[in-house]
């Protein structure tokens, strides 16, 4: 597996088709392969003839584990997704982001708008604004003793993902401490990248995608029928959808 080094933190990817870039960021918790290779994403972007990559961010999957929350900042983890496009030597790339992700494409967006063509927020609304994203009770469900410890229902879930995909869960609870950044209204408004933002039906995370994409000039909103945050990720409706917006903006 391809990785490089971002100063002092290796990032681990997977690079695969040809054609016009679309780079990969995935969730909280997640890695590349359950966000993106096993949802078949990589398979239908790929197949659209498309060079589908994506990236484990630091503390996640292949990737370096650092264990203070301030190597977790938005900005640092949307440098190491610029950093990945320089060092492809790809100039600009669509991005789509998955939750934690979509935050980090938008900070991406926001600080290096020359290497974003398009952008898909998947999984976020109005929260990138008004919500600092999932409440930091699940970095103690993360580092309590075992599952059996955990009483809090979100917490639950989410040490049982980590459980269940191997993932270091002290390194996760540094990152869901230290990625806590939301944009201003100004500043969302100010992402020149055309927008798409998808987001469940179901979805209760993710806060209101007509509200977020009516502070984005253009940007626009998939609604993803009958899917919550989790069931949303490898929806035929998101694909289709997806497919359509970068069609659209190559």
């Amino acid at each position: 597996m391809p990785s490089f080094q971002n100063g002092p933190v290796e990032i681990a990817y997977l690079d695969e088709g040809a054609g016009d870039p679309i780079l990969l960021v995935h969730g909280f918790a997640s890695n590349k392969e359950v966000n993106w290779v096993h949802p078949g994403w990589i398979a239908t972007l790929t197949g659209a003839g498309y060079r589908a990559i994506a990236l484990d961010n630091r503390g996640h999957g292949a990737s370096a584990k650092l264990y203070a929350p301030a190597e977790y900042h938005t900005n640092l983890m949307a440098g190491d997704v610029h950093a990945l496009i320089r060092h492809l030597g790809l100039g600009r790339a669509h991005v789509m982001g998955y939750s934690m992700g979509a935050r980090i494409s938008a900070f991406l967006a926001l600080e290096h708008p020359d290497a974003v063509q398009s952008l898909v927020l998947g999984g976020l609304g109005m929260h990138l604004i008004d919500g600092v994203g999932l409440p930091s009770s699940i970095a103690d469900a993360l580092e309590a003793p075992s599952l059996a410890d955990v009483t809090d229902p979100q917490g639950r879930t989410f040490r049982a993902f980590a459980d269940q995909t191997r993932s270091d869960r002290r390194a996760l609870a540094a990152c869901i401490r230290g990625t806590r950044q939301t944009l201003t209204r100004e500043q969302a408004a100010s992402i020149r990248a055309p927008v798409l933002v998808a987001v469940g039906s179901k979805d209760t995370v993710a806060g209101s995608a007509e509200d977020l994409a009516a502070t984005i000039p253009g940007a626009r909103v998939l609604t993803i029928p009958n899917r919550d945050h989790m069931l949303a990720v490898g929806d035929k409706v998101f694909k289709a959808g997806a497919l359509e917006f970068f069609e659209e903006h190559r």
